[in-house]
Order: C-alpha cells, then structure tokens, then sequence
C-alpha cells in the first residue's frame, strides 16, 4: 500500500513501461473483482480523433448549468494528472488520488500472475474513475473520454444513454489502420445495440462504416449536416457565433467562447446529444442552460490566449486534422501579422504534412525537443521543414522566454504540436506572462 500521493503516482506512471494492450479482458476482469461499477452510473461515450476533449467540456459546461453534478474522465491533462477524473470540471484531490490507487494495487498485483498480464497505466487510471464515480452518491452522470481508438479502448465497457464520435482522421495509423475506413471501424466500436450515436464526421468512406455499425447495432444515428446542422457562422474577438437547427429544433445565436470553426462542430454534438437525452433519458436542460452552458465552456490548451498583449497563443494540435484546424484560424483571424511558431512532436505521428502546414504560414518557425520519451528530436523535425527560416532548440524553457520577450508588438507567438508539451510548457508560460506583468 501506498502511503503518499508521490508513491502513487510514480507507480501508476511506471505502468507506462507496458505500452498499449488492446483489449478489454483486464478491464472485465478489475471491473468483476469491484462489483462492476461501470453499470452504476448515467454515461455518455465520446470517441473521435480530435474534439472529444471540447465535446465533453460543453456536455459537462451545459449539464452543470442545469444543475447536474457531472464527471468527467479525459485524457490526457494539460494542467495537472488528477483533472483526468474531475467533478464539474473540478480535479479529485490527492488524498483520492492515494486512495484509488490502493484500491487498484491489489487486483493490479493479482492480475500480473495471470495470463491475462498487468494492467497498463490507462487500464489502472481508467479502473480508478469507474470506481470513485460509483461511489460518490453525488453524481448525476459521467461523460467519458475513449483513450485511443474505441473498439478496444478500456472505457468500452460502458453502457451509455448516447455514444458520440467527433471526427475521424489519420492519427495513431499503427494501431488503428492505415485508410479512414479502418480507424472509422475501430472508433464505431463504441457504438452500443439500440444506443443512439451522434458524430461530425465528414469523410464519405469513414461515415459510411459508421451508418453501417450503427444499422447492425439498431442504433439510432444523428449526423452533422443531415439529422442536425450548423449555420449563421460568424467568427467573434473571443469565440464563435452559430445557429443549430436539428429535426425538431432551431436555437438561433448560440455563442461559444473557445476559438474555431471546428469548435461549433464540438459545440453542436454536445447540444445534439443534449436535446435527445432531454427527450429520451428524462434529462431536464432549459434553453437558458445550454447557451450559458456554451458560453462558459473552458479546455485548456486548445486555441488558447494566454497574452493579449505580447499576443501569445497555446494549441494542442498534434495531428494533421488539429494543424488544419489551427492553420485556418491562424490565416483567418491574423492574416496581417507575422506568426512565430514553436513546435514540439511524438516521433510516432505523421509529420510531413503537419510540418508543411505550419512552414506555410509561418514567418519563423522553431522545433524544440522535450522530455517524453516518444518525443521526436528537434534536429529531425528542422529536416524535414522546408521554411526558410526555420531553428531547432534542445532547450525550449529559455528559448520560449526569449521568444516572448523580444516578440514585435503586432505580431504573435504560437506554440503548438503534442499535448505532452504543452501541458509541460503551459504554467512555466504563464508563470513567465505573469511576472513579465508583475515587472511593468
């Protein structure tokens, strides 16, 4: 047994060392040893390859408005380990973070002497939410994040009122396949027998094994421009402007505050998924809670500006759907400023067009290597850039500062590329802007 939070979760990380076991035949088996947990409580199950972290934070904003305690399980954090399980967007404490543990210790131990092999690091902290939401009386319902893929992802042993899948691109292409058609499979597998399923998704060939999915399990499915769609967009200072309209609704002038077209996508999932489970699942949302819900809706490291003034922006894009996304805001909003780009990588993603992208737009663009051990070395991202203006820095803290400090006043600073990074770099920025502050 662990006596602090620092045993705890050193042990819970060193799990890391067993990589990625798909399955869910460990999971079934912690989750019998518990009493089975996952059938005690309301969930909503998001899937997809970007936005599941925005999707469950309107969910969570427009419940909570509305009066629901909600839980919330994403991957991974940008601020601290224990928001992965948080309670109306609030992390659990150390103490419960030592006390899940404990919990999980055991079985985890037992289960090593089986065939069956440890649990990875995903499969404990996954065990650990089941757990500690079952427990706590004051939960309402719990949104779940999939981890990767979805088919065999350890959260795939919920029983949810609604299933959502955000998108599909061509991200972790060694696990889940190599065509979208082949990651749309692995993602519908959280499609659950006669469980409705919401998605955004746009390529013709993922969402066509979608439908097909969602007719074998007889689950009703809801699509972005078909069952529901988004018009009346309007890009605002600090958000977006949009009306939803669906089969039974319109809600004209809907405003979210985080950035980016791909946000309303997000945003209209969520209302989506809200709006049936108003109807199906004896949900009471008033209209008032959904657009306060929205406005009030906050994730970290997406699109995020940290400084007006020097203008320094921070954006979990780490695939190539995330770079498109970010490029297009970047060109739309600042077109008429020059853009210094930072950029840190997993060695494991595709590059090429990612690093293209950002070459295109960028005045200056600097790769940086940091301390995570599928990080890609600054040196072999410079290669494979093609900007005529391009660094690569081993040591990013000092750089990052620098860059900021001697920052020309129309022009911006974004750092961007793997959420790894950025939930490293993120509090040594702010605490930086601060006492750039603090100095003036």
């Amino acid at each position: 047994m662990f006596t602090t939070y620092k045993e705890a979760l050193d042990w819970i990380h060193a799990r890391l060392r067993l990589g990625i076991k798909p399955g869910l035949k460990r999971m079934e088996w912690i989750m019998d040893r518990l009493g089975h947990p996952e059938t005690k409580i309301k969930t909503v199950h998001i899937g997809g390859t970007n936005g599941k972290g925005s999707t469950v934070t309107y969910l969570r904003s427009i419940l909570q408005e509305a009066g629901y305690t909600v839980g919330t399980f994403t991957s991974p954090y940008i601020e601290q380990f224990n928001e992965r399980i948080s309670v109306n967007g609030k992390p659990v404490t150390d103490q419960e973070i030592l006390d899940l543990t404990n919990v999980i210790l055991p079985l985890a131990n037992e289960l090593e002497e089986t065939d069956l092999g440890g649990p990875t690091e995903f499969e404990v902290i996954t065990a650990m939410s089941f757990y500690y939401f079952a427990n706590n009386p004051e939960i309402d319902i719990v949104l779940y994040e999939v981890g990767l893929g979805g088919r065999f992802d350890s959260t795939n042993i919920v029983q949810p009122m609604a299933s959502i899948i955000t998108n599909i691109g061509l991200d972790h292409t060694n696990i889940l396949g190599n065509t979208h058609e082949e990651i749309a499979f692995e993602k519908a597998g959280i499609i659950k027998e006669m469980t409705p399923i919401f998605t955004a998704v746009k390529h013709p060939g993922a969402l066509k094994v979608i439908d097909e999915q969602a007719e074998k399990k007889e689950a009703p499915i809801y699509r972005l421009e078909q069952e529901f769609s988004i018009g009346a967009h309007e890009s605002i200072s600090k958000g977006e402007i949009f009306t939803l309209r669906t089969n039974g609704d319109i809600l004209e002038k809907l405003e979210i505050s985080m950035i980016g077209q791909h946000q309303t996508e997000n945003a209209a999932l969520a209302i989506s998924t809200v709006l049936y489970l108003i109807q199906h699942a004896s949900i009471s949302v008033p209209e008032q809670a959904i657009r306060n819900g929205l406005k009030k809706a906050y994730w970290p490291g997406r699109f995020e500006v940290l400084s007006e003034n020097p203008l320094v922006i921070i954006d979990g894009a780490h695939n190539d759907e995330g770079i498109t996304a970010l490029v297009h805001e970047l060109s739309t909003r600042y077109a008429n400023r020059n853009i210094y780009i930072i950029f840190a990588a997993l060695k494991d993603k595709k590059l090429d067009k990612m690093i293209a992208k950002l070459d295109g737009i960028a005045a200056q663009i600097s790769f940086v290597s940091f301390d995570f051990p599928r990080a890609a070395n600054a040196e072999d991202l410079l290669k494979i850039s093609q900007s005529a203006n391009k660094f690569a820095v081993e040591d990013w803290q000092p750089y990052i500062k620098e860059e900021i400090s001697h920052l020309p006043p129309n022009d911006l600073l974004v750092i961007t590329g793997s959420l790894y990074f950025i939930s490293e770099a993120k509090p040594i920025i702010c605490q930086y802007l601060k006492n750039m502050t603090i100095s003036l």
